[in-house]
């Protein structure tokens, strides 16, 4: 029985520390519009399993890039997280955030499944994102003229 549970305990401590290594979505997020020269607008999916999740619970905020600002909608559809991601002046989008979770608690996140699901057939593109620990995939449902205003 002690072999055992010494077997699950080294099982666990793995996965944890290959986790403690991903990088954060954050930095993600950072590196990828850093990499694109600040475009004016980006969206993308990235995978739970390859990322550590810091941004957990944000639905609508503001995200600071260079000299850079930007709108940034989020929103988990497993297996990915979706980031829709637009150059704009800072604002105070307290109330748009908590609307947003409200709806999302409020349909029980079906349509966030849903939209995972499809995203897993209409994904067309990936890209690589260099991050200070190593590279991570990022999906496009096509790919993107980065710099276009549309």
């Amino acid at each position: 029985m002690q072999g055992l549970k010494r077997a699950w305990r080294k099982v666990f401590q793995k996965i944890l520390q290959k986790k403690l290594n991903y990088p954060t979505s954050s930095e993600v997020l950072t590196s990828y519009l850093k990499q694109c020269n600040e475009p004016p607008w980006t969206s993308y999916f990235v995978k739970y399993s390859t990322i550590k999740d810091d941004q957990w619970g944000k639905s609508h905020f503001n995200w600071h890039v260079g000299q850079s600002n930007y709108h940034i909608l989020r929103t988990g559809c497993y297996p990915f997280i979706k980031y829709h991601c637009t150059k704009r002046i800072e604002q105070n989008l307290f109330l748009e955030d908590i609307f947003f979770r409200f709806i999302k608690i409020l349909n029980l996140g079906l349509p966030c499944v849903a939209y995972g699901i499809a995203a897993n057939f209409l994904i067309k593109h990936v890209e690589v994102v260099h991050t200070k620990k190593g590279y991570v995939q990022i999906y496009f449902l096509y790919p993107e003229d980065k710099g276009s205003l549309y």
